[in-house]
């Protein structure tokens, strides 16, 4: 693992590396197709519906599933190395498989299997566009885009290289998503003031 964390490394840009390291830490800085993006730091109530949704989805992650399906590592805002690309979903997950034990390392080489971007005015254009883009090069399998001020959750499945569209789901309801479908999820729980 450790040849391949080097490898990948060597195709970041090494200034532009420097630069998103130096930035303040109230911001949150990626570097996407060989530029520098820098995004604010967001109001409270999207780390709170980052953090019910990893409530929600707790009992798939090894770590916290007493009772539940397992077999997940959930990370929030992971560091991703993927190429020559810097990017930091709000929360990903590994399968247990590919991830037996989480790198000693900030950058991580490995796609994840699952991530949720946290629709903001500031970034949902970045996130909808280049970064969906990325990942589906990558080859993550599954993307929520998760929007707060429209209570809405978009389910998508990478299939032949592209997004396919799975569901789209929106205010106080019980739902079932790929690929956590194994439990309901209340997705109203996530915006609850």
């Amino acid at each position: 693992m450790m040849h391949a964390e080097r490898m990948n490394e060597s195709l970041i840009d090494k200034s532009l590396y420097k630069a998103l390291e130096a930035l303040p830490e109230h911001v949150v800085g990626e570097i996407i197709d060989g530029e520098l993006h820098v995004s604010p730091s967001l109001p409270p109530v999207y780390g709170v519906v980052v953090f019910r949704l990893v409530v929600e989805l707790g009992s798939f992650d090894d770590g916290f599933a007493r009772r539940g399906p397992g077999g997940w590592v959930l990370l929030p805002k992971p560091e991703l190395h993927l190429g020559p690309n810097v990017l930091v979903p709000d929360l990903a997950a590994w399968r247990r498989e590919r991830m037996p034990e989480l790198p000693m390392v900030v950058g991580m080489t490995t796609p994840p299997d699952w991530l949720c971007e946290v629709l903001s005015p500031s970034t949902a254009s970045r996130d909808r566009g280049a970064k969906m883009n990325l990942y589906a090069r990558a080859g993550v399998k599954h993307l929520w885009l998760l929007d707060p001020r429209q209570q809405q959750l978009e389910v998508y499945r990478l299939e032949a290289g592209r997004w396919t569209p799975c569901a789209t789901h929106t205010g106080a309801v019980s739902i079932r998503a790929e690929p956590f479908a194994a439990q309901n999820m209340n997705l109203g729980s996530l915006f609850e003031r």
